[in-house]
């Protein structure tokens, strides 16, 4: 397999930012999760359409059977994964529905090593639990076992799973097709999903206010564009494990904007958090063996 021009790390650190604002720009619009959902992967296919005919539609004719299926399944749980999040913000803060939903890498460390025999390190367990212990310590002052707001915690748990299903799909589907070609048809199958469920729970496609629809194209421009799209790319070249630390970083951001917008202080547990996160995440993807024959 031919080496990436760019450093995969690169990608992901800047999908890690984009997709922080995620949470952020579906807290401020009005519509019902599923409405949110439709339009922010319809407005990333449009998007995404002029660059794909013409010469990414002759790959088509090459998917396999196995290539259809992934794909599809992966726009599958992608548009169940957008919807159970978004819903998830109705009902806990934007700080522990974030954390819930990237503790992907409790459900990639065991996908991984059952459908691609990737081997776990004890440096990979000891990195990844540093990172979900400080993910949890980042909502800890108003994480709540009861209630509505652990009816939002479920969700989000349950997002996080179909997320890293997509991912895992992903990076059987990536070594095969393009990253346009994959990304396309994934976003068309969740598109078509997410109006499917949109008709049958009879939510209205509109009208919404001005701003309701800059929401909804600012979720397709960034967290799609720029946060899953990369992370798309960077899956042929890194495994799904190495996404899902760096994806732990989104709390942090997440938190930072939810401060500065909604006025979500916060507490000592959820700063220590983000350095505990920050910690694990380098850890996991810094080589120390090589940093220690530098010196």
């Amino acid at each position: 397999m031919e080496g990436p021009k760019v450093h995969p790390y690169i990608p992901i650190v800047i999908g890690v930012i984009s997709v922080s604002m995620s949470a952020i720009f579906v807290k401020l619009a009005s519509a019902e999760a599923g409405i949110i959902a439709f339009y922010r992967m319809l407005f990333s296919v449009l998007i995404m359409a002029p660059l794909f005919l013409g010469k990414y539609t002759k790959e088509l004719m090459t998917l396999r059977g196995r290539d259809w299926l992934f794909s599809s399944l992966a726009g599958f749980f992608l548009a169940f994964h957008f919807i159970l999040w978004f819903e998830s913000l109705n009902y806990t803060s934007v700080a522990s529905s974030t954390v819930l939903v990237t503790l992907q890498p409790l459900f990639a460390f065991v996908g991984t090593y059952f459908f691609f025999k990737e081997k776990i390190t004890m440096k990979t367990i000891f990195a990844g639990a540093i990172a979900i212990v400080g993910s949890i310590l980042i909502s800890w002052g108003d994480f709540k076992v009861s209630g509505s707001a652990f009816y939002g915690d479920v969700l989000a748990l349950i997002a996080c799973a179909l997320a890293t299903a997509y991912f895992l799909l992903g990076q059987d589907v990536r070594k095969r097709l393009s990253l346009m070609t994959y990304t396309m048809v994934v976003y068309v199958v969740s598109t078509f999903t997410l109006f499917i469920y949109v008709i049958v729970k009879g939510e209205s496609f509109g009208p919404y206010s001005s701003m309701d629809w800059l929401w909804f194209f600012l979720l397709a421009l960034l967290p799609n564009l720029f946060g899953h799209t990369l992370f798309n790319w960077s899956i042929k070249y890194v495994s799904t494990n190495v996404i899902s630390i760096a994806i732990l970083f989104e709390p942090v951001g997440a938190a930072i904007l939810a401060l500065i917008i909604f006025n979500e202080y916060l507490i000592v547990t959820q700063i220590m958090g983000g350095l505990i996160v920050l910690a694990g995440i380098l850890l996991f993807v810094i080589d120390i063996k090589k940093i220690f024959n530098f010196f």
